[in-house]
């Protein structure tokens, strides 16, 4: 064991050999997610060089600094609440109607606490290691407790503003920071469902803030972080822009909205707690099917209506990029329900509430990377493969792997989150009805990956392996660690009572 976590250790310390000490980011620019990232190699073969201009030219007036449109906040604000709602209510009932009674408020208190939890390490530090100019693994220290995102002044205060996907189209860089801090929340609350009903609720605690510090905000960095469109100025600037981008930014990886950064860096980080906290006492012998499928039905129901700020939010506009993803959400999503259920129905004889909801959220994870990447025949495909792909997850696959994986944390967010982003790099192609991608960030020229859908496919398959190896590392390492210092499983005894008493003093129901 000692020698599989010196290897592991040092397969994570090769992969940020770069340094994790990093420059702050630039005054005045932005941060910003990744929705149609260019290839690196692309935007520097088509960049232009803008005319010189005639040496007896009169020096042009100064151009007004961009103002935020009041649609473009208005519509992330709205987002932002509704991936709130996404994680509290909708993940904590999709949950807690899954586990076995005696344990409904443990994983209730578990998503609810590590949300509040990653909200406020996000304000500390976590969004200034994943949207501050450092290196090609992480970010800086600049935006340390939010620094310079609000001054006050005399005039009521002043805001910093982050890039969106447009030039010249800015957004107060406060509304990214807390529509960002929502993604960072949910999926470190995914995890739990992985390991639930038999986790000590301090391990969760540190874990979680181990795993978000050194996982989540490195990968949200070297997937999501570039330097926005309006540091694209000149043909002389591509190069050094794009190098001072996140890793998987910088190989031209497509995820629009989190399949790599939320679901399957999250269903990695699952696994691999399955494996080490071991299976619930009884699994497989006594009966631990969910205690209330009518509650998981509703928190299903809050994701899929939540997911639209997720995704269509990923956006940064209130324009035709939100409104692609808007539909693909719905479509892809809805296409999944059907599908699962059918093959659910071919193989047991009946579709079950159970696999319907199942379903709707292995298309939401599936669509999510490429929302607003792909067209919406592209969409329904995804949904329609996902469907079935995830029930295979959360059966053949799980059977496969041995590990309990208490609510299919990874059969699900896993499976679906990576059949999505490697098709993401084959339905963003113009010619199979996918917008495209931005070939050209100086002249905003947007076409097919030159070099091909196979070589965007391979793009697509790099960013999946960086992300399942970082993440199974930083898990490993950060379950160790809680596990030599406060313990991660509880005893028998307790395990057997149940979590909502010998935990947290209380039930879900009054008998």
């Amino acid at each position: 064991m000692k020698k599989l976590i010196t290897i592991l250790a040092l397969g994570l310390a090769a992969l940020g050999a770069l340094g994790l000490g990093g420059t702050v980011l630039a005054q005045g620019t932005a941060p910003d997610t990744a929705a149609s990232a260019p290839a690196a190699e692309a935007s520097a073969a088509t960049a232009t060089t803008a005319a010189p201009a005639p040496a007896a030219a009169t020096a042009a007036a100064p151009v007004a600094a961009p103002v935020p449109n009041k649609g473009d906040v208005s519509w992330m604000l709205v987002s932002t609440l509704l991936v709130i709602m996404m994680a509290i209510p909708g993940l904590a009932l999709f949950y807690g109607g899954l586990v076995r009674s005696k344990n409904m408020l443990s994983v209730l208190m578990q998503v609810f606490v590590t949300f509040a939890l990653v909200t406020v390490l996000w304000v500390v530090y976590g969004y200034s290691l994943a949207f501050t100019e450092g290196n090609a693994f992480v970010g800086g220290f600049d935006r340390l407790f939010l620094k310079g995102v609000f001054s006050p002044n005399a005039t009521g205060g002043e805001f910093s503003v982050a890039a969106t996907f447009s030039k010249g189209v800015v957004l107060p860089e406060i509304v990214f920071v807390v529509f960002q801090a929502t993604f960072a929340a949910i999926t470190c609350g995914l995890i739990v469902g992985a390991f639930a009903e038999r986790v000590k609720f301090s391990a969760v605690l540190l874990f979680v803030t181990l795993w978000f510090t050194f996982s989540y905000a490195p990968i949200a960095h070297m997937v999501w972080f570039w330097m926005g469109p309006d540091a694209y100025t000149a043909n002389e600037v591509v190069d050094a822009m794009n190098a001072k981008a996140g890793l998987i930014w910088q190989w031209g990886a497509l995820d629009f909205a989190g399949g790599t950064v939320v679901h399957i860096n999250a269903a990695v980080a699952g696994l691999v707690g399955a494996y080490l906290v071991g299976k619930r006492v009884g699994y497989g012998k006594e009966s631990m099917a969910p205690h209330n499928l009518p509650l998981t039905m509703v928190g299903a129901s809050l994701l899929w209506v939540g997911w639209f700020g997720f995704n269509a939010g990923s956006a940064l506009e209130a324009g035709n990029s939100a409104a692609l993803a808007f539909i693909n959400t719905f479509s892809a999503t809805a296409m999944a329900v059907l599908t699962w259920c059918g093959a659910e129905a071919m193989l047991k004889g009946k579709a079950s509430m159970l696999g319907a909801a199942s379903g709707a959220v292995a298309g939401l994870v599936a669509i999510t990377p490429a929302a607003g990447n792909v067209g919406i025949v592209g969409g329904l495909v995804i949904g329609a493969i996902a469907g079935v792909a995830c029930l295979w997850g959360v059966s053949g696959l799980k059977k496969m792997l041995g590990a309990d994986d208490t609510l299919d944390v990874f059969g699900v967010h896993g499976v679906g989150g990576i059949l999505g982003a490697l098709l993401t790099g084959i339905f963003n192609s113009q010619a199979l009805g996918g917008p495209g991608i931005v070939t050209d960030w100086v002249t905003g020229a947007t076409g097919t990956n030159p070099a091909g859908t196979l070589a965007q496919f391979i793009i697509q398959a790099k960013a999946v392996g960086v992300t399942v190896l970082w993440s199974a590392v930083v898990a490993f390492i950060a379950y160790k660690v809680v596990d030599l210092t406060i313990g991660l499983r509880v005893p028998e005894d307790e395990e057997r009572e149940g979590l909502d008493i010998t935990a947290h003093g209380e039930t879900a129901y009054n008998k």
